[in-house]
């Protein structure tokens, strides 16, 4: 199946099952479930969702006993996105080309519903009947890693060290720490978390890892490339944030054909980890092709 195919079918479950697992606008209180659903469906690309049911598919396990922990990654990546707009963080008025949370709801009923997104997520990884086949041993390992990679040695922790390098000198271990935690630790999480659910053998967990952090990082470079030279109509935000915030970014760092060369780089040496599954890998490495070439 060509990617495309493959992202719309993927894109499409998702979407149903987010909309089955995620509180109805008409739950009381009302404005916080519209709140949560108006940030959780503005688009967007569903890759980590893409990236776990991809792994699940390439171990060969059933993709719907996933299905569950791809919608619990995708919705606590909306959390992130929530909270890295509001006004004390990067203070972004657009987000996949409408008002961030904060501007259509408050900034205290933004918080809140970044709460009650996260809070969802481990409510649905750990409660939800889809996981048929997953061991209550390997969904508590998954729970228990996706926690890590969202919290203060992940993602909380790559936010918080971004926000303290704006204006300071360009430091490439430092970017690489932030890029690898702040987004690249829940991509990983979601290649691992769908692989183990799969049934992955330690050896393919091994192998799946690798790629998935090689693609983490390549990601994050492409964004800070993109803040650069991408359509602001395609992207749905302002262009040149990270400059105007003095964030340190690879082309910051590197300039930008080196970031460019990077980006390329980290994307065949994750398609080089996938060697031991064969075909069975091939939505995976198209993902990482897209990775790289993405224009939004």
């Amino acid at each position: 199946m060509a990617l495309s195919a493959y992202f719309n079918k993927i894109r499409s479950e998702v979407e149903g099952a987010l909309d089955r697992l995620v509180p109805k606008i008409g739950a009381y209180p009302p404005v916080i479930h519209e709140s949560m659903r108006y940030s959780l469906f503005a688009g967007g690309k569903r890759l980590r969702p893409m990236l776990a049911l991809a792994a699940c598919d390439c171990v060969g396990g059933e993709r719907k006993s996933a299905l569950a922990f791809a919608c619990a990654i995708e919705i606590i990546h909306t959390y992130t996105l929530i909270h890295d707009d509001l006004p004390a963080i990067d203070n972004d008025d657009m987000r996949r080309g409408k008002p961030t949370n904060h501007k259509k709801f408050g900034e205290a009923t933004a918080i809140l519903a970044g709460d009650g997104l996260l809070t969802l997520a481990f409510e649905i990884m750990t409660g939800s009947p889809q996981a048929d086949g997953a061991s209550a041993q390997t969904l508590l390992e998954v729970t228990a890693q996706t926690a890590r990679a969202a919290g203060s040695t992940g993602t909380v922790g790559g936010q918080v060290a971004d926000i303290a390098s704006e204006g300071c000198e360009p430091d490439g271990a430092l970017l690489e720490y932030i890029h690898s935690h702040k987004t690249g630790k829940l991509i990983t999480a979601s290649v691992r978390g769908g692989a183990m659910i799969g049934g992955a053998q330690d050896d393919q967990l091994r192998a799946l890892t690798d790629y998935g952090k090689h693609i983490g990082l390549a990601f994050q470079i492409v964004d800070d490339i993109l803040d650069i030279e991408g359509d602001e109509k395609k992207l749905g935000k302002n262009l040149r944030s990270d400059i105007k915030k003095e964030k340190m970014t690879y082309p910051s760092v590197a300039g930008m054909e080196e970031s460019k060369k990077r980006a390329v780089e980290l994307s065949g040496i994750a398609v080089e980890s996938l060697e031991m599954f064969g075909s069975s890998a091939r939505h995976l490495k198209d993902l990482a092709m897209y990775i790289t070439t993405r224009t939004f």
